[in-house]
């Protein structure tokens, strides 16, 4: 049993992009304050939001297996490259915090008006072209794996996969907890009002870091 637009290719890569970016402008992460918010653990809810976002997907893929819905390891794992993983993790995250943006959200808070998404995406493009143009120098640690071939977590501890997705809810869980109280010493979460910040607000005032400005007469 194939699930509706499987197999559509453009359509539904279309669709799904659609839906991502609504529910990334709902939760405010068209703004590069919530994503910078959470490494100041001001902000909490790219946690909570993407933990949950994660849970939901496992679930939903072990549940579709379980009901004959999609054969079993349908779903493409790749294998673990340690070396690249760290050092991309830490350039990205850089990358995070610098810009305030992350690939999907730059999209979205460009669609939203904000210029400062648009020069991060020029800047995905120029680090993208500058990887391609080194990768030859680099294959090496970039393809560096400690498996043969792609491990899922139940694989690699050798347990159901429902254990494993009960554990990561645990962890959501305490996450989200700990993360409120966290966000409440901080002064967190963000507002809406803080959320639209740097926004033209339609009558020719624009905030910038919580500052008022009047454009010149």
């Amino acid at each position: 049993m194939n699930l509706p637009m499987y197999d559509n290719g453009l359509l539904s890569g279309l669709l799904a992009g659609f839906l991502f970016g609504y529910v990334l402008e709902g939760a405010g992460f068209g703004s590069p304050r919530k994503l910078t918010g959470q490494f100041f653990l001001k902000d909490w809810s790219v946690f909570k939001i993407m933990f949950t976002a994660v849970i939901v997907a496992a679930f939903g893929l072990w549940l579709f297996e379980t009901l004959g819905w999609m054969r079993p390891h349908a779903a493409f794992v790749p294998t673990l490259l340690i070396y690249g993983t760290v050092l991309g993790g830490a350039l990205i995250g850089l990358g995070f915090v610098l810009g305030g943006y992350c690939p999907g959200t730059s999209a979205v808070g460009f669609a939203s008006g904000r210029l400062d998404a648009f020069v991060f995406m020029l800047g995905m493009v120029a680090g993208s072209s500058l990887f391609a143009g080194v990768f030859d120098d680099i294959r090496g640690l970039a393809l560096a794996a400690v498996e043969p071939r792609g491990l899922t977590l139940p694989q690699l501890f050798g347990v159901p996969a429902i254990l494993v997705i009960a554990g990561l809810a645990v962890i959501a869980f305490l996450g989200w907890k700990v993360g409120s109280m966290v966000e409440k010493k901080f002064g967190g979460p963000y507002g809406v009002e803080e959320v639209l910040d740097s926004v033209d607000t339609g009558g020719g005032t624009r905030h910038a870091g919580g500052i008022r400005i009047q454009p010149a007469e």
